[in-house]
C-alpha cells in the first residue's frame, strides 16, 4: 500500500497523495519504535504443572515480568515453538497489559493428546502494538518438561469387585495381626500397650495382665501384568497397544482409589517388576513408568507369562492386559486367579469408559509413532 501510494504521488504531484504517503511512513517507523519498546527487558518464567493427562485439559501459566522503568508492555502474544506435538493445538497465550516493574500471569488451558516426557524449550514473543500493522517477533528459550500420563476411563465397579476375588477359594480378604477388627488371640500384656485390651476376666483368674490381641483385614493383591508387544509398527498393533496402556493406567488408578494394593509387571527395556502397595507414591511410580513406555516389538505375551510365574502368589490376583486374544494353559490358570483384558471385547468396552476425544492411534510418544502417521504430520 505505500509503495501503490508513493508511485501515485510521484505520478500525480497530489499535496493530499504526499501527505498521506508521509503519514503511512510515519505510522511505519513509530510502529516498529513503540513494538520493539514492548518487548525490551520484558522477562517470562514457564510455569508447568506436576503431570499432565491424554484428553484432560491442564493449565500452564506464564508469568510476564516488566523490567522497564517507566513503560508498560500492552498486546504480548506468547507462542511455543517446541514440544507442541503434545497438545491437541499450539500453547498460544495473549497479554493485555503489565505495568512497570510488575507481574502479571496469564493462564493457558491445554489438552495433551500424547503421553510421555514432553520438553518444551524455544518459545516467540510478538506484538503489533500500537496500530496493528507491523508485528514484531523475538525467539527466546527456556527449557521445561513435563510428564503426560495415559488417559483414564471410567472403570467399572464390577471389575474391581472381579479383581478382588484373590484366590480360587476361600476367603478374599487375608487377616494380619495387630489391627482392631477382629479377635486373634491372648498374650501377655506389656506395659505402654492400651489398657482398654487387657482382658480382666482372664487376667482375675491367673494373676497376670493378659490382653487381647486383634487382626486388621487387608484387601486381596493386584498384579498388573501389560502385554505391550507389537510385532508390526505401521499396523493397528500400535492403538490397541496404547489402548491397553490406557486401561492399565485407568484400572491402577481406580483400585488404588479403592484402596487395593496394585503392583505391575511389564518390559521397559527389561523385566521390569513394582511390588503391590498402596498410597499416593505407588500411584505416581506406576503411572509414570506406563507414560513412558518405550515401543516392545521382540518379547510377546508368552514371555511376560514365563517371567511373572515368580511373582504369581496366593492371594493375589493376576490382571494381564493384552492387546490379543489369549488362551491360558493349565499351568497359568492353576496359580490362582487371572483377569484377562483385551480390547475389542465388548465386556471390556463395558468396564472402560474412554473420553471421546482420544485418539489412541496418535495417543503414542512421537519417536513411536507409526510410519505413515509420520508422514502425514511431516506434510
Amino acid at each position: 500500500m505505500m509503495l501503490f501510494m508513493g508511485l501515485a504521488a510521484l505520478n500525480s504531484q497530489a499535496n493530499l497523495l504526499f501527505g498521506v504517503f508521509g503519514l503511512m511512513i510515519g505510522i511505519l517507523l513509530i510502529s516498529g519504535i513503540i513494538s520493539r519498546g514492548v518487548l525490551r527487558r520484558l522477562s517470562l518464567h514457564r510455569v508447568l504443572p506436576e503431570h499432565g493427562v491424554v484428553g484432560r485439559e491442564m493449565s500452564v501459566s506464564y508469568e510476564f515480568k516488566n523490567l522497564k522503568r517507566f513503560w508498560p508492555s500492552f498486546a504480548v502474544t506468547i507462542a511455543e515453538m517446541e514440544g507442541v506435538e503434545a497438545f491437541v493445538r499450539q500453547p498460544h497465550g495473549y497479554l493485555l497489559h503489565v505495568a512497570p516493574h510488575s507481574t502479571t500471569t496469564v493462564p493457558v488451558q491445554l489438552i495433551p493428546k500424547r503421553r510421555g516426557l514432553h520438553a518444551m524449550g524455544r518459545y516467540q514473543l510478538s506484538t503489533s502494538f500500537p496500530f496493528g500493522f507491523i508485528k514484531r517477533a523475538i525467539d527466546r528459550r527456556q527449557e521445561d518438561k513435563f510428564l503426560v500420563f495415559p488417559t483414564f476411563a471410567a472403570v467399572d465397579q464390577k471389575l474391581l469387585a472381579l479383581c478382588r476375588s484373590a484366590e480360587t477359594s476361600g476367603t478374599q480378604m487375608r487377616p494380619r495381626r495387630g489391627g482392631s477388627d477382629e479377635f486373634y488371640g491372648l498374650k501377655e500384656y506389656r506395659t505402654g500397650e492400651n489398657p482398654r485390651w487387657i482382658y480382666w476376666r482372664r487376667s482375675a483368674r491367673t494373676g497376670t495382665l493378659v490382653s487381647r490381641e486383634m487382626t486388621h483385614v487387608s484387601p486381596p493383591r493386584l498384579l498388573m501384568l501389560l502385554d505391550t508387544h507389537a510385532p508390526d509398527r505401521n499396523g493397528d498393533g500400535p492403538a490397541k497397544v496404547e489402548q491397553c496402556i490406557a486401561m492399565a493406567a485407568s484400572l491402577v488408578n481406580a483400585a488404588l482409589e479403592a484402596g487395593l494394593p496394585v503392583g505391575m509387571m511389564v518390559w521397559n527395556g527389561e523385566w521390569e517388576t513394582i511390588a503391590p502397595s498402596r498410597g499416593k507414591r505407588q500411584r505416581l511410580d506406576l503411572l509414570s513408568i506406563l507414560a513412558r513406555l518405550p515401543l516392545n516389538t521382540e518379547h510377546d505375551t508368552q514371555r511376560l507369562l514365563d517371567a511373572s510365574h515368580a511373582e504369581q502368589k496366593s492371594g493375589t490376583t493376576i490382571v494381564l492386559v493384552t492387546p490379543r486374544d489369549v488362551q491360558l494353559g493349565l499351568q497359568d490358570s492353576a496359580r490362582g486367579s487371572f483377569v484377562v483384558i483385551t480390547p475389542g471385547n465388548p465386556q471390556t468396552e463395558r468396564w472402560f469408559t474412554f473420553p471421546p476425544n482420544v485418539d489412541f492411534a496418535h495417543a503414542m510418544p512421537p519417536d513411536q509413532q507409526p510410519e505413515a502417521v509420520m508422514d502425514y504430520a511431516r506434510r
